[in-house]
């Protein structure tokens, strides 16, 4: 395994030309497709299809782009996962350049969104369950949130990009596709609509605080158990309308499925 970097500059192989970004170096651990068996696939990110697979005898998750289109979404994903080191977020092992993928650990447990809203019978979980979760979420952003010499904002958290290992008690965030450090001026709208910040969709010039308005959204996630805008249904503009239009969630004893204390 060796380090690999990417610059705008030139680059005379295919696969270092996927991985071309213009003003970035990337600076990551080179790993040779060879060393990987894949198993099964297990989901999708803001880009590509994730894997499960073993690698040097330990399971991983691989995530591939399936076309052109994803170049980009896989240059900041990688150029973010690693610049970072945290417990709560999903550690990067490296890359392949042929085929282009991201090698990242792999967690046991599944997505939170599953625990909350997956197949009949949902898992068992508490409240306390539930606190835990939501501080070590506040735990990753506060990080991104202190990087040097700018914070980086994460832009689609939600229970779907929300990992669980350890037996579900160790939390961590993933999908960094949309990531992106803070500017003076950002309008660029991300996210995904129900967990969005109203000013992100209303192309309104946003800063971090909007990655903790989509905290705030799993926090009653948890809490209720319910997905969020779920009874407005249809397509996404339809949620954005109704919170633009000053619609909110709300804590409704009578509607919330039980968490045991």
């Amino acid at each position: 395994m060796s380090t690999a970097s990417a610059a705008s500059s030139s680059s005379s192989s295919s696969a270092g030309e996927m991985i071309e970004a213009p003003s970035q170096v990337l600076n990551f651990e080179e790993i040779d497709y060879k060393e990987i068996e894949v198993e099964e696939v297990v989901g999708r990110g803001a880009f590509g299809v994730v894997c499960k697979a073993k690698w040097r005898a330990k399971d991983v998750a691989i995530k591939q782009i399936e076309s052109e289109s994803e170049r980009k979404a896989f240059i900041v994903e990688l150029r973010q996962l690693s610049r970072v080191n945290h417990p709560n977020i999903v550690k990067l092992y490296g890359a392949c350049l042929n085929p282009v993928c991201l090698v990242m650990e792999y967690a046991e447990g599944g997505s939170l969104y599953n625990v909350l809203h997956g197949a009949e019978p949902l898992p068992y979980y508490t409240a306390a369950h539930a606190m835990s979760w939501c501080l070590q979420c506040s735990q990753g952003v506060a990080y991104l949130h202190s990087m040097q010499p700018k914070a980086l904002i994460h832009r689609d958290l939600k229970p779907p990009n929300l990992l669980l290992v350890a037996g579900g008690t160790v939390l961590k965030i993933c999908d960094f596709g949309t990531a992106c450090d803070i500017q003076t001026h950002m309008t660029n709208n991300k996210g995904s609509a129900a967990w969005m910040a109203p000013e992100v969709f209303e192309g309104s010039n946003y800063s971090e605080k909007c990655d903790v308005f989509s905290w705030g959204i799993i926090l009653w996630e948890v809490i209720t158990r319910r997905k969020p805008f779920d009874e407005i249904g249809g397509p996404a503009f339809r949620i954005m309308w109704a919170v633009h239009n000053g619609r909110s969630i709300r804590l409704d004893h009578g509607k919330n499925k039980k968490i045991h204390t």
